[in-house]
């Protein structure tokens, strides 16, 4: 922490990047775990870089200010406090060899690790969180990605306690020690940064599989768990040999270690951590059973499951050379697992919730006080860009240059870039390098996707020639001014598009190369003017206009091949009725529903023959989150009113549609996560969040039957959220009495009751999240259960939220303070809904702001609370 009063944190830049001074060619480290501290000894083989053009540097190693330095020597010969110095982030010796060994013994205390980074203890178990600057809170240590080590472990503790010691690679030795103790040693021959470093000690149930390789090596697979999840892990042993599977088919890359690890922790931050052969989990995203799991549990298990795995090569082998450079390995990933995901269940859906989250989330982070490029050209914390930035838009890039490229040159691009790199620390210029390199193609104006904020806007207008049968399509390109970027240059994108006759066929399709601020594009001798599809697939992250009318939307709706604009044209159909329908709300005009609208959705209800997935996501009403963010000035009660309208409306007129659709959806027949199955309920349960709104006690009963009699947990939650959110009180207490009582030990189910309360939008829910902070199964040292309550509230629930008395933002700056100190990441994280204050009426504004100027001056922030503070600020 530093007072802001005396000193105030200073941005990296990425322009100082210099090599580093030493390297380390092996290190050992010996852990001797206990209750109340732990000793820490490593050795390392160190010898001055050669690529250093720096005679005299000094050998500097990051050490977090909690580190108690017990003894330092250099080829045995101890230090004293005169031979080095220190201050709160670096321990520097000024005069060292050209090689030597250096042992350090460190002192820590994991049990009192709050902040969940370097090693902790969650739940009396031992385990690590070394990325992105965790390991300096273990030992002192060139902590930078550029430093890569061949790793030997040893892990000693008391062998009742903990009997089993896990660490990053093969097991090579193991035995006992005096006083009950035992040992293992692990050996890991791939050279990895220290953020990759991974340790876990614990009393763990595994579950245990194998898989043999395409070049036939057979490779343990180990997933540890509590004793009690033992029979929730199934799914995840099965999405890993379809990932190892997939990725050996579809990139060529195989498992390089005999044994391969994952293990579920309760108390973690992140989603999941791609340490080398230890892949460290939050429960929430591995533990999966039909009892306990939802429908989009599962696929998220599947999904991350897949993407931790397939960082072993992007990501692991091939690693980033500094940290603006880290949508490097997550971009390129988040790509991969989207690939995989898409390749296990539906294309279409998949494109859709990727779509869906860019567009509400990343799209806001563009515009907003945090924008910064998919590569950043600074940071004060890094923690801070795990963005949707670095990842799910650095994950359209690399889809930009799959389209650009093809599918058989971009795998002949990805094959050279592991070849090429494999065990370095490289950048985003090598890999699109790659690309460019077996393409044979100039990407230097593609790099500006890596280097430009913000979310470009294409305007696209046409024209008609009827004698000659010539149709032409004018696109004009911007980006607007982001944080440290006024002004923008050209994009390279690619338009995927076709043209639709009157009868549906397609007249012409393909990809069009948008490079220019303004660019236009003939078609020549069409038999008439066609309807444009534009942006198929989105194939670009950009905000693209074109003046569709409502028939020319319909048109796309009932015949476009791409299943993605189909979604889209009835999105655009939404979107324009609904601001439409604020406007007239803000107003004090009567809302009307347009029966052209309900014709439409009567036709997508009875039609048998579409995808029940595909119709679901038709026929959900556009997002507040995503309106809110299409808004100029967000008004959260017009939005909020609006849509609760239409959702009304929309469910008396097409009363008898919904009935059909829930009576034809609702099978009874054995639960299955597969995509078919998944798709009857997602239909299933929108349908009855339909029937529920209009009120009658009729449809409550549905409910409360699908609530006692579900078999699984995607119909139960879903009963309950849609009784709760739809106002039935009595009805939802006593649901939500009955869910407790049925699923009070299992914490990832009672993460979902917390969450389905906190999101309640119907008056009072500042009341109950604070009743809920009391409850005995809400722990304030848990990153599930914050999100859970304080998220879920802050985030998904605007209505209550920005309540006109501002006691929503008082409650989560409140909450900022009190996290500053306790678990600064999740602080940060927490704090994004009090950064876009400047997107609302005046009035809240200045509420907002109030509220991040107490934050600010509330002492001693951290870099990461410090950085989203100022910045949202200034």
């Amino acid at each position: 922490m530093m007072s802001q009063q005396n000193q105030q944190p200073q941005p990296i830049y990425l322009k100082d990047y210099q090599v580093p001074a030493y390297l380390i060619a092996r290190t050992e480290l010996r852990f001797e775990l206990d209750e109340e501290e732990t000793l820490v000894r490593a050795t390392l083989q160190v010898r001055r870089n050669p690529a250093c053009t720096r005679s005299r540097a000094a050998l500097e190693l990051h050490g977090h200010e909690s580190l108690e330095l017990c003894r330092l020597s250099i080829n045995g010969e101890i230090l004293s406090e005169r031979d080095f110095s220190r201050d709160e982030e670096l321990l520097t010796v000024s005069a060292v060899p050209e090689a030597f060994t250096l042992e350090c013994l460190t002192r820590i205390h994991p049990e009192q690790n709050t902040a969940l980074e370097g090693l902790y203890k969650s739940d009396g178990m031992f385990c690590t969180q070394c990325e992105a600057e965790g390991f300096r809170r273990i030992t002192f240590y060139p902590d930078r990605p550029d430093v890569m080590s061949v790793f030997r472990t040893t892990v000693v503790a008391d062998r009742t306690r903990y009997p089993v010691l896990l660490s990053n690679g093969n097991p090579v030795e193991s035995g006992y020690e005096n006083d009950g103790r035992h040992f293992v040693t692990w050996e890991d021959p791939f050279p990895k940064p220290a953020y990759l470093f991974a340790l876990v000690a614990g009393d763990l149930a595994v579950l245990e599989g194998s898989y043999t390789t395409a070049s036939g090596r057979a490779v343990k697979l180990q997933i540890y768990a509590d004793s009690k999840d033992l029979d929730k892990l199934d799914h995840a042993m099965l999405s890993l040999k379809r990932a190892m599977q997939w990725d050996e088919q579809v990139y060529g890359r195989e498992y390089d270690l005999d044994i391969y690890m994952i293990v579920a922790v309760d108390f973690f931050n992140m989603g999941a951590m791609e340490n080398k052969g230890l892949n460290i989990f939050n429960t929430s995203c591995v533990l999966a059973s039909p009892q306990t799991t939802t429908d989009a549990a599962f696929q998220r298990v599947e999904g991350v499951v897949a993407h931790e795995y397939f960082h072993n090569w992007s990501g692991n082998r091939v690693t980033c050379r500094d940290w603006f450079q880290l949508s490097l390995k997550e971009g390129f990933t988040v790509f991969r697992d989207a690939e995989f995901s898409a390749d296990m269940n539906s294309r279409t859906v998949k494109r859709i919730e990727d779509v869906s989250l860019l567009r509400t989330a990343q799209f806001a982070e563009d515009a907003g006080p945090m924008a910064h490029p998919v590569r950043p050209e600074s940071f004060i914390e890094i923690s801070n860009f795990y963005t949707l930035t670095v990842y799910e838009k650095g994950a359209e890039v690399v889809r930009m240059l799959h389209s650009l490229l093809g599918a058989e040159e971009f795998r002949r691009g990805t094959d050279l870039y592991f070849e090429r790199h494999d065990g370095q620390a490289v950048t985003t210029d090598e890999f699109v390098q790659a690309m460019a390199d077996v393409s044979g193609r100039d990407l230097t104006q593609f790099k500006r996707w890596y280097s430009q904020a913000g979310t470009p806007r294409v305007e696209v207008s046409d024209s008609w020639d009827e004698v000659t049968g010539r149709y032409q399509l004018s696109f004009r390109q911007s980006c607007p001014a982001t944080p440290g970027q006024q002004e923008k240059l050209p994009f390279h994108m690619p338009i995927a598009y076709g043209l639709l006759a009157a009868g549906g066929e397609e007249l012409a399709a393909g990809v069009l190369e948008l490079t220019e601020a303004e660019q236009s594009f003939s078609f020549e001798a069409l038999p008439e003017r066609p309807v444009p599809s534009l942006l198929r697939g989105f194939s670009a992250p950009v905000k693209l206009n074109y003046g569709y009318s409502d028939e020319q939307l319909l048109h796309l709706l009932r015949h476009d091949s791409d299943g993605f604009n189909r979604w889209d044209a009835g999105q655009r159909i939404s979107v324009a009725l609904m601001q439409s329908l604020i406007a007239d709300y803000r107003g004090g005009r009567e809302l009307l529903l347009p029966d052209s609208l309900v014709d439409t959705w009567r036709s997508l209800l009875n039609d048998v023959s579409l995808d029940p997935a595909m119709v679901a996501h038709l026929l959900r009403l556009p997002s507040e989150a995503y309106l809110a963010e299409l808004a100029d000035v967000i008004d959260v009660e017009a939005i909020h009113e609006v849509r609760e309208f239409l959702l009304k409306a929309l469910a008396k007129a097409l009363l008898p549609e919904w009935s059909a659709a829930y009576s034809r959806c609702s099978r009874e027949e054995p639960y299955t996560p597969d995509a078919a199955a998944c798709a009857r309920r997602s239909l299933k349960n929108l349908s009855l969040g339909y029937l529920l709104a209009t009120g009658e006690e009729v449809w409550l009963t549905l409910a409360e039957e699908q609530f006692n009699n579900a078999d699984n947990m995607t119909d139960q939650q879903s009963a309950l959220a849609l009784v709760v959110h739809s106002g039935f009180r009595q009805a939802g207490e006593r649901l939500l009495a009955e869910f407790q009582a049925q699923w009070q030990h299992e914490a990832l189910v009672m993460n979902q009751w917390f969450s389905i309360q906190a999101s309640d939008p119907w008056p009072g829910a500042l009341e109950r999240v604070q009743w809920l902070q009391e409850h005995p199964l809400f722990d304030a040292r848990n990153p599930n259960k914050l999100r859970a309550v304080v998220a879920a509230f802050c985030g998904q629930n605007a209505v209550n939220f920005h309540a006109a008395d501002g006691s929503g933002y008082a409650y989560l700056a409140d909450w900022i303070i009190q996290l500053n100190k306790q678990n600064p990441q999740i602080a940060s994280r927490l704090l994004t809904p009090l950064t876009r204050w400047k997107r609302y009426p005046d009035q809240v504004q200045g509420l907002m702001k109030n509220q991040l100027t107490r934050i600010l001056d509330s002492g001693e922030l951290s870099r990461d609370v410090y950085e989203v503070v100022s910045k949202s600020l200034a």
